[in-house]
């Protein structure tokens, strides 16, 4: 985000065993809104690492449905798993419940070729799927009839109505040289996922500079970065739970996220922060463990007021 002063906004993940569950999903939305948090994010798979998966976009519909103001934000779907057209009518339809609410963040995937081959789609040509699908994506959530003839993709004039009232942001996830391009070409953002805090400004200025070079104009970039961590009073039992969550997930060990995975009280998980924000980052999402969904939502709010020095 641009300017030094401006409020640090900060998001929070639905933990995965909660999107299954409408009872606690709804008690999880009441009490993060009443925390004061920015947004709720919901993460994405089909069928990942032997079957688990949680639809992003129906999820985050669910989340709509039952907030009153809080942001929305998929974080991130997968979008080459899909048809860019039935997903551009799922935006449609998610902004109508909740106008004003809804980011759209995306990724390629790859973390589990597996999951791409069963949904039709070879791993190698996930990167220009997605930028096929951003495309048409952008296009039709515009209004325009959409007419293409890519490698993926043909449309004959195809519309989709009505669009939503208020435009629904672009964020583009991944490290890698291309997800900076592609953020250049077709996001409103980009989302930073294990990076250093100086990788961090160097990405978002590559990609203002790319932008810049094609002739694209976006008057305010909405960067951030997503940040897996973990609370506990207890920084051992933080660890522990956070490491065994993590490697559960990516069936990789914990020390290769460990630098960027911080845990521990609040202050801790916000000191690991400051540099982030010291670089110019003003949105960071939470993917927070803890022992209790109620002390995740406590450790992102008071990270929240930690971040922008206010009474925690």
């Amino acid at each position: 985000m641009s300017g030094d002063d401006a409020r640090v906004t900060v998001g929070l993940r639905v933990p995965y065993d909660l999107q299954h569950d409408v009872d606690q999903l709804r008690r999880f939305v009441a009490d993060a809104e009443d925390a004061g948090l920015d947004r709720l994010c919901l993460g994405d798979h089909v069928t990942f690492k032997g079957g688990t998966g949680f639809d992003g976009l129906q999820n985050a519909t669910a989340v709509a449905v039952l907030s009153r103001r809080i942001t929305v934000e998929t974080a991130v779907y997968l979008l080459p798993l899909r048809h860019p057209v039935p997903v551009a009518r799922q935006l449609a339809s998610l902004a109508a419940f909740a106008p004003g609410r809804v980011v759209f963040g995306v990724g390629v995937g790859g973390d589990d070729p597996a999951e791409l081959r069963a949904c039709g789609v070879d791993p190698a040509t996930r990167g220009r799927r997605m930028d096929e699908s951003l495309a048409i994506v952008r296009e039709l959530l515009s209004g325009e009839a959409v007419t293409a003839e890519g490698r993926f993709f043909a449309l004959d004039a195809v519309r989709i109505q009505p669009v939503p009232a208020t435009a629904v942001p672009v964020v583009i996830g991944g490290r890698s040289p291309a997800a900076l391009r592609r953020t250049a070409r077709f996001g409103d953002g980009w989302l930073g996922l294990w990076v250093s805090p100086r990788r961090y400004a160097e990405a978002c200025l590559e990609i203002e500079r790319e932008a810049e070079a094609i002739g694209r104009a976006v008057p305010t970039w909405s960067h951030g970065m997503h940040v897996w961590c973990g609370f506990d009073d207890d920084r051992t039992a933080a660890g522990e739970r956070l490491a065994d969550e993590m490697e559960s997930l990516y069936r990789t060990p914990f020390d290769k996220f460990a630098r960027y995975s911080p845990y521990g009280s609040a202050q801790d998980v916000a000191d690991a922060l400051r540099p982030y924000v010291d670089s110019g980052c003003r949105s960071v999402n939470l993917i927070a463990t803890a022992a209790t969904a109620s002390r995740a939502i406590e450790g992102a709010g008071a990270v929240q007021a930690l971040l922008n020095d206010e009474h925690a």
